[in-house]
């Protein structure tokens, strides 16, 4: 059901940030996403009579194809409710994965508030994209991995959004190699854990519109943020033009197709956000790969508004 993914270097990407980089390629998994991990744990855990009532999921889309084909492996009914604006491409594979789908909302928030009332209405079992410790200790499974495929590692980069993949790489981490440094990366545009981490201001937190909408999540999990807080090392934020220019990079460079929350832990090296981690070896997970074609032209006009910006700025200076 799940693939072992690759973990491999670029070397531009090691000259460019002064760190030996490993990167966990989950935007080569099934589905195109670590999501399959935990949904596929979850699923197969599930008693005949929560199977019988049918599941009901809300994702802003990689969760939704980790349910979706966990649930027709299983041979269950999947109902799953997703923001408006999610990928195209999301959407539809969703479908072909034998799932109904459901477009409620502008954000995951509000399709999880609308999965909630469905599965009260209905009885539905319902399978949390984050905030369960089943789908976190599938999730985990990818951190394993990266210590089996390289036990040198010092510091891991993780993307976070309701933060289960950091969650889960913190408490597998930490449990067998408490040396290793975790760092979660949020983007600037919703970076609702990061604010809770550094302990700032809930009224002053931003909740925009981001390339990486996989990890554009207002309320994380109670539980993710529990075990975040008391085992993570650190937490930084990602700008929209760092993120954009991940994602291009990822392509150009490695012939790679990234989604903005899969490029966000790039970012972050690539930005030099690491600046002061005096680790060498340094593991990067990227989360999925599910971007919708013509969002590389939005990267590429985030890149050149972005420039014109700091043309400007020069002038006048």
């Amino acid at each position: 059901m799940v693939h072992r993914t690759p973990c491999k270097q670029s070397k531009t990407l090691n000259v460019q940030s002064g760190h030996s980089v490993w990167m966990k390629l989950e935007n080569l998994q099934r589905t195109g996403s670590f999501k399959i991990r935990g949904a596929f744990n979850k699923i197969s855990q599930l008693t005949e009579l929560e199977c019988k009532r049918g599941i009901v999921a809300a994702s802003a889309g990689n969760h939704a194809q980790g349910v979706a084909l966990a649930g027709r492996e299983k041979g269950v009914q999947v109902t799953i409710f997703m923001p408006t604006n999610t990928p195209s491409s999301k959407v539809n594979a969703t479908r072909e994965y034998g799932a109904r789908v459901e477009l409620t909302g502008d954000s995951f928030d509000e399709a999880y508030e609308e999965s909630m009332r469905y599965q009260e209405k209905t009885g539905a079992t319902f399978v949390h994209p984050f905030d369960d410790s089943v789908i976190i200790e599938g999730q985990a499974t990818v951190a394993l991995e990266m210590l089996q495929q390289n036990p040198e590692l010092e510091t891991i980069v993780v993307p976070a959004g309701g933060g289960g993949l950091l969650a889960g790489t913190a408490l597998a981490i930490k449990l067998i190699r408490p040396d290793i440094k975790v760092v979660g990366v949020q983007a600037a545009s919703a970076p609702a854990i990061a604010s809770a981490f550094h302990q700032l201001d809930k009224n002053l937190i931003p909740f925009h519109s981001t390339i990486a909408e996989g990890i554009k999540v207002k309320s994380p999990g109670v539980y993710t943020s529990e075990i975040i807080q008391s085992y993570v090392d650190d937490m930084i934020t990602v700008s929209e033009v760092e993120i954009a220019e991940a994602i291009l990079f990822m392509l150009e460079r490695e012939k790679m197709l990234t989604e903005g929350a899969g490029a966000a832990g790039i970012a972050a090296i690539l930005g030099n956000h690491l600046s002061s981690e005096k680790s060498q070896q340094v593991g990067v997970i990227v989360s999925g790969g599910n971007l919708d074609i013509e969002k590389l032209e939005i990267c590429r006009q985030t890149i050149m508004d972005d420039q014109k910006r700091k043309q400007r700025s020069s002038y006048i200076l």
